[in-house]
């Protein structure tokens, strides 16, 4: 998801697909990736590029490609939605990941890459989420973690959780610039949290 589209699963019903094209102010794309429906784990991306699943089919790559470049991540870690965390101006990304794969996310999505984790995990993209406004991400991050997060991104960075207490943001949150989306078990506390982090009161 970007701030101009969402790629949601083929066959979601349609009172879904328009609650996300409206909550987010997005177009709303109808996709599989690799036979999946799982899209969201298996691309990450931003206003100039998607990065996908190396074993997405030429086809699907294809069809997404009226909506920027799209190139397949050159790892054996192929959920690229879970292994990184993006806006349109930086990443961070899995700490084991490639310097390949690295330079495959910066000439795609056209960001400065960092290795790093949150709280720990390199699962970044599960952990947290990134918008052109704000970083939220799980509540247990290092201050060293934090410090790099705010000097990738150069956005304040806060913790939250979500559908009542779990920590895995990215998880759980679908965000960008206009709105978001969280799970239905999402406390008023974290919605704040959300709300503020973000930038969105």
């Amino acid at each position: 998801m970007t701030e101009n589209v969402a790629f949601v699963p083929a066959g979601v019903p349609d009172a879904i697909a328009q609650q996300i094209e409206d909550a987010l102010q997005v177009r709303i794309v109808l996709v599989s990736l690799a036979g999946s429906f799982i899209v969201g784990s298996l691309s990450c991306g931003n206003c100039t590029g998607f990065v996908v699943s190396k074993y997405a089919h030429p086809s699907e790559i294809g069809e997404l490609q009226e909506f920027g470049d799209v190139q397949p991540l050159p790892s054996l870690m192929n959920a690229c939605g879970n292994i990184i965390l993006a806006n349109d101006t930086a990443a961070i990304v899995h700490p084991r990941l490639s310097d390949r794969a690295v330079e495959v996310i910066e000439a795609t999505l056209q960001v400065d890459v960092q290795r790093s984790t949150i709280a720990g995990l390199k699962t970044v993209g599960m952990a947290g989420i990134a918008t052109n406004k704000g970083v939220l991400v799980h509540p247990k991050v290092s201050d060293t973690e934090i410090a790099i997060l705010e000097d990738v991104f150069g956005l304040p960075v806060d913790i939250g959780t979500v559908n009542f207490g779990s920590p895995l943001i990215g998880a759980g949150l679908l965000a960008n610039s206009s709105g978001y989306l969280a799970g239905a078990d999402t406390t008023g506390h974290e919605l704040g949290r959300i709300e503020d982090a973000l930038g969105y009161l």
